[in-house]
């Protein structure tokens, strides 16, 4: 069997996930041999020590294409048959899960609203996972075959993260609490946002080493229940809360005081508002309705009058005529036809006005005409010297009644005046012409 043959042909790696970094067991590899490295892996060769070529998830021919500073190292052949010495290490970049942490010690955190120190502890899990294969190997791994996830976050002696974790942990503990503004009272509500701020801490210092912390969880924080300092602590702040519930319920009273006050008075100037508007309503219905009757009254009269043959002047004329006679025949005057007609006058009914009231009221006006012609037959009488007396005696001659002996009345020219619509010389109260009173 010819040397070659006992040469590795295939490299690969069969490893578990417990297994972070596995060195390959042949250091002396053929040129033309095949690398295989399978998903979430990665392929390192090694040469003093010193990280060379590095290869992803697929199959590779180590040819001199393939190995860019492998060949600058050794300056290899192109035969075939030549091999060349070198470590090749295998890296799990799988994330590993469910690590367990707790701080092994009390936390002494000091709270500066109470101004008390407490002490407390905390517990979780995080995960873990390699983000740079060539810092991991050449500062933690170095010449060691395998590096497996117990040794990086174990419980025994030999892990290399853990106490440095929890170191970390309880040394950023209280400052994350402190400058996240947390309540030591109240930090069961607030666990995300701690276990945030802790795991931007502890990634700080995994990035030197190729290693990240994806989700770091803080579970449960400890608190001191016995501790007479935590007990006083929890009475402040339950004071402190009673305090401002109390003024938060004063508060609320208040804003639900001024809120019904703010109420009432928009309802009471709602109920103004509509009492206001119902009356203007009910004032302008009436008025709508006395219009209504007023229009209908009017309608009805004017229908009457049309039916009659009258016109509204006409109408009016003869109202304005039946209540001067009305006036004329009771209204208290000399008790004759003289007064009648100078209280017809004295109405301001002309004659013109008198005349279209008769035509439409002859029956009511004929007692008041013919007390008008008795009138001017006294006139006439004086005029030519005879006189008719009260008692009945007509045509009397002398200046007493042969009957009853009364005296014949004085109509002297001094009786007669001139009325201002140019009649003169007239004779009684009122002007034969336009009715005007006499002395007016």
């Amino acid at each position: 069997m010819s040397k070659l043959e006992n040469l590795a042909s295939i490299v690969k790696f069969e490893g578990n996930t417990e297994t972070l970094v596995w060195k390959h067991p042949i250091e002396d590899f053929n040129y033309g041999s095949q690398l295989i490295v399978h998903e979430s892996q990665e392929a390192i060769f090694f040469r003093d020590g010193q990280a060379l070529d590095l290869f992803g998830p697929g199959r590779y021919t180590l040819e001199t294409h393939q190995l860019p500073l492998m060949e600058k190292a050794y300056q290899l052949p192109t035969d075939s048959e030549v091999t060349f010495h070198s470590e090749v290490y295998y890296i799990n970049l799988a994330t590993v899960m469910g690590v367990k942490w707790g701080t092994d010690s009390k936390v002494r955190m000091f709270d500066p609203a109470s101004g008390l120190h407490v002490e407390i502890g905390a517990c979780g899990e995080f995960n873990i996972r390699v983000v740079n294969s060539r810092k991991l190997l050449t500062k933690l791994v170095g010449t060691a075959g395998v590096l497996s996830q117990s040794e990086i976050v174990g419980t025994d002696g030999k892990s290399y993260f853990r106490a440095m974790i929890m170191t970390q942990v309880k040394s950023y503990l209280a400052q994350a609490i402190k400058e996240s503004g947390i309540n030591i009272l109240e930090v069961d509500e607030r666990l995300i946002e701690l276990s945030t701020a802790l795991r931007d801490k502890l990634n700080v210092y995994l990035e030197e080493y190729g290693l990240t912390i994806p989700e770091f969880f803080v579970s449960r924080v400890i608190t001191p229940d016995d501790d007479p300092n935590y007990k006083k602590l929890k009475e402040q702040y339950a004071a402190q809360y009673l305090l401002v519930r109390e003024e938060q319920i004063k508060q609320k009273e208040a804003e639900a005081a001024a809120e019904r006050k703010a109420v009432e008075a928009r309802t009471a100037a709602q109920l103004k508002m509509i009492g206001a508007q119902g009356e203007a309503e009910a004032l302008r219905i009436k008025k709508k309705g006395e219009a209504d009757a007023y229009k209908m009254q009017a309608e009805a009269e004017a229908m009457e009058m049309k039916m009659k043959g009258f016109t509204y002047q006409q109408e009016t004329a003869r109202k304005v005529g039946m209540e001067a006679m009305q006036n004329g025949i009771t209204g208290g005057g000399s008790g004759n036809g003289a007064g009648a007609i100078g209280d017809l006058a004295g109405l301001g009914v002309g004659l013109g006005a008198m005349g279209g009231v008769i035509n439409l009221t002859k029956d009511a006006m004929m007692p008041m005409m013919d007390t008008a012609s008795t009138m001017g037959q006294n006139v006439g009488n004086a005029i030519t010297g005879t006189w008719d007396c009260s008692c009945g005696n007509k045509g009397i001659v002398g200046n007493f009644c042969n009957m009853c002996g009364q005296k014949r009345p004085q109509t002297t020219p001094q009786d007669t005046w001139d009325c201002s619509c140019g009649n003169k010389g007239i004779v009684g109260n009122f002007c034969n012409m336009c009715g005007k009173k006499r002395g007016e």
